[in-house]
């Protein structure tokens, strides 16, 4: 998640420390994904679907944590892996729609349909985004493009919902809006590049 070198530099400082008393513990890092994507989901499923907004998205905030720890303690356990990369990836997906799928639950709930469709959107359209993705990879291709990646269209969305919760008006479902478009052009930009590259080698061979 921290492409930055001096972040990186920074989170290692504070996590590593946190990590080895974990896997002093016996701790794996497994149980710290799966914690984490369990916060993350029960913090959406709870706060967002009734508008609470400010509590959630703190929540998800620390889960943030686990979520880079567990590539931390994974890599001093030496058990950084193609298995931990997959569980990772996974549990991704899942906390994904459940904070989607719980802001198509508040934009119902609020009766606005124009909310509801880009809400829903997102959700549909980041669960193709990684399917596009991985079935790329399945074929010999790769679909690394796109304008809104998962790190992108989490920060987003928190953010809008993190000021909606602090009294700011129309900024979440501009922000869904916003998403949901870049989500299909995300989609449509996959499918180009996949093309593109499975297309060349048939006709050279012509």
């Amino acid at each position: 998640m921290l492409n930055n070198p001096a972040a990186r530099k920074v989170s290692t400082a504070v996590l590593e420390p946190i990590a080895r008393l974990l896997l002093k513990l016996h701790v794996s890092p497994d149980a710290v994904t799966v914690v984490g994507t369990l916060i993350t989901c029960t913090a959406a499923l709870v706060f967002f679907p009734r508008g609470d907004f400010v509590p959630g998205v703190l929540i998800i905030g620390l889960s943030v944590i686990a979520d880079l720890l567990d590539g931390t303690m994974a890599r001093l356990s030496g058990r950084a892996g193609p298995w931990g990369n997959f569980l990772d990836a996974t549990l991704d997906r899942v906390a994904d729609g459940c904070v989607f799928g719980a802001l198509v639950l508040w934009a119902a709930a609020t009766g606005n349909p124009w909310t509801t469709a880009a809400a829903l959107t997102c959700l549909v359209g980041g669960q193709v985004i990684s399917y596009a993705k991985a079935r790329a990879e399945a074929v010999g291709a790769t679909a690394n493009v796109g304008i809104a990646e998962r790190a992108e269209r989490l920060i987003v969305v928190l953010l809008a919902a993190l000021l909606a919760g602090l009294g700011v008006p129309y900024v979440l479902p501009i922000a869904l809006g916003i998403l949901a478009v870049l989500s299909v052009v995300t989609v449509v930009q996959r499918i180009v590049v996949v093309r593109r590259q499975l297309k060349a080698p048939r006709e050279a061979a012509e």
